[in-house]
């Protein structure tokens, strides 16, 4: 069942919540995603079967949620995910990020450093908006982007995604790549090799960057970004297993 959390910046976030043990897992979605996506609710399903306690919510903008999606941009959606974890979850938590969500839950590793126990990053995207869409912008789309306040990129997943000039900019507030960043807990990060939007460098950047006891990065020869093959499904699982014993929960 939908329920919704009004936070405190006055956004109305749609999530579902199922209850048991802990640590609690966290799902935090991609880019212009939502909660009903396959991976959140293959997780949902695994937790609900081992009486573990998960949350999956949608970011201003995205699903259920308020707010349209052009408005947004990696701030608000880190304010609203850490609003989720904070408001709805109990005890030390397991965030599992995919894409974009990848990004933030690095985000709310410094943020909330008392709630999170471990991460699971799934194809994550740590500053995609100025690594990825930026430096690949031409000078014609970045002098549109600037003049006009968006642009408009195909995307294979449907719709074209409008990219706001306010998207870019706050971006560059979030960065995690540019400073140290420390993962004092367990880390994986799973990420296919035929991955047409987060290029392998991403990750391998990423577990250099990154200081901490307990970082690892998994390579599935021929997973694709989306990461829900019957088999990329359970190996999720089995990280998200594998990151609650190493906390030693």
């Amino acid at each position: 069942m939908t329920d919704f959390l009004e936070t405190g910046a006055g956004r109305r976030l749609a999530y579902a919540k199922t209850r048991g043990q802990g640590p609690g897992v966290v799902f935090l979605g991609g880019f212009n995603s939502d909660m009903e996506g396959t991976k959140a609710l293959f997780l949902e399903d695994w937790a609900r079967r081992r009486g573990r306690a998960f949350l999956r919510f949608d970011y201003s903008g995205h699903g259920q949620s308020s707010g349209a999606f052009t408005e947004g941009c990696i701030g608000d959606w880190a304010d609203d995910a850490a609003a989720a974890v904070s408001a709805l979850t109990e005890g030390p938590q397991i965030l599992v990020g995919s894409s974009m969500g990848g990004w933030i839950s690095l985000i709310l590793a410094t943020r909330l450093k008392e709630k999170i126990c471990g991460i699971v990053g799934i194809a994550a995207a740590p500053d995609f908006t100025e690594d990825g869409m930026w430096a690949g912008f031409s000078p014609e789309q970045r002098a549109e982007l600037m003049e006009k306040g968006q642009i408009a990129l195909p995307s294979e997943y449907g719709e074209p995604y409008i990219i706001t000039r306010r998207l870019i900019e706050d971006g560059r507030n979030h960065l995690v790549l540019r400073k140290p960043l420390l993962l004092p807990f367990p880390a994986r990060f799973l990420q296919g090799t035929e991955d047409a939007d987060v290029a392998l460098s991403v990750p391998l950047r990423l577990i250099e960057h990154a200081s901490g006891p307990d970082i690892r990065l998994t390579l599935v020869k021929g997973a694709d970004h989306r990461f829900s093959s019957p088999d990329c499904l359970e190996l999720i699982a089995q990280t998200v297993e594998e990151v609650s014993a190493a906390a030693g929960r």
